[in-house]
């Protein structure tokens, strides 16, 4: 595991605080990376981290993908994150409340330089109690103005994303039958499974939840398989989309697909894994990029939210990984590396990059 000091010296973070609150036992991290482009935007996660330090580096990894997604996307928006350490009180509904008040109160003495919204682990109610403290979030359910879950978003973008590559890659002009392995069936993954059937696709899943699998078998009618044997699926797309960091020594060796194309952020386990996938011949759709869709949900929130503009400009995920394979091509560099230089354009920034 790389040391969140060095990380945080390296990659040009603007702010990072730690936050204890002792009344409501609300431990979190709050990550601004960077600012250039608007106010910081990114999603409160709560997750039981194993120590402070793995739950210092996932907030500083995530908080510079969200630079990179919001650039690559156009937003007006800069990078961050927030993430809660879990310990099981949060399960108590009045727990849970009064500590995303507090949250709402340390957001709130950032003074506008950076605006949260729901994550993994939290929800548009929980963000109504985060709104009680300051006005600096969004994602807040339909009745109250908002966009509701973000999910199905994300989802719809990582389609399109989908189908820009099936026919830039595997030159298919359609879905039908081409096979993805879903790793995750969450919120998003769950979404996508239904959108990719719809389009003909076959859909092979799995998940660390024994209850979501049998639902999913009866729901759907899916394939499923247990979650280390997804990576061993013979299939055209593999879509990560549960947590982050699961591209690495031990799992690429044993994809056999020629695209990988999820929702999950930080899927490489290291920036030298999108090099490692090129080489191998498995083109990555880089996640800031096809993951884009609920930030975009998101983020059209602070202006008045609209829902068809949101879905225009997620559809519009599709030319942008256009653009992204269309660049590693003509430059005979990785996805990975395209990817980082369409949004360091869009940043203003210049920055040596490995093929």
């Amino acid at each position: 595991m790389a040391d969140p000091l060095v990380f945080l010296a390296e990659h040009n973070h603007e702010q990072v605080e730690s936050y204890f609150d002792r009344a409501t036992g609300l431990r979190a991290w709050i990550a601004i990376h960077n600012t250039k482009l608007g106010p910081a935007l990114g999603g409160a996660r709560l997750w039981k981290y194993a120590s402070q330090q793995d739950a210092l580096l996932d907030v500083l990894r995530l908080s510079e993908g969200m630079t990179y997604k919001a650039a690559a996307a156009g937003l007006p928006h800069g990078g961050g994150k927030t993430v809660i350490l879990a310990d099981g009180q949060e399960h108590d509904p009045a727990i849970r409340a009064a500590r995303f008040h507090a949250l709402g109160r340390f957001i709130n003495e950032l003074g506008g330089r950076y605006i949260t919204a729901e994550d993994v682990g939290t929800t548009a109610a929980d963000m109504v109690e985060i709104r009680q403290s300051t006005r600096f979030v969004m994602g807040m359910p339909v009745e109250k103005g908002g966009g509701g879950d973000p999910s199905q978003m994300t989802a719809f973008g990582v389609l399109c994303g989908i189908k820009a590559l099936a026919e830039d890659v595997l030159e298919r002009e359609n879905l039908a039958g081409v096979r993805v392995a879903i790793q995750g069936l969450g919120k998003v993954g769950m979404a996508l499974a239904e959108y990719l059937m719809e389009a003909g696709a076959v859909v092979i899943g799995s998940d660390v939840r024994p209850e979501v699998v049998e639902a999913v078998k009866i729901r759907l009618k899916m394939q499923t398989v247990d979650t280390e044997a997804i990576y061993d699926v013979p299939c055209d797309i593999f879509a990560p989309c549960a947590m982050g960091a699961i591209l690495n020594d031990q799992t690429i060796p044993r994809l056999t697909c020629r695209i990988i194309a999820g929702s999950a952020n930080n899927q490489l386990a290291e920036e030298r894994h999108g090099h490692m996938l090129r080489e191998l011949g498995i083109v990555y759709a880089v996640d800031y990029v096809i993951n884009a869709g609920g930030l975009i949900n998101v983020s059209s929130e602070w202006t008045g939210y609209n829902k068809e503009q949101a879905h225009a400009k997620t559809a519009n995920i599709y030319h942008t990984i256009k653009r992204m394979l269309a660049l590693s091509r003509e430059q005979g560099i990785s996805t990975q590396s395209a990817a980082e230089q369409m949004a360091l354009e869009a940043l203003g920034e210049e920055r040596a990059l490995a093929s």
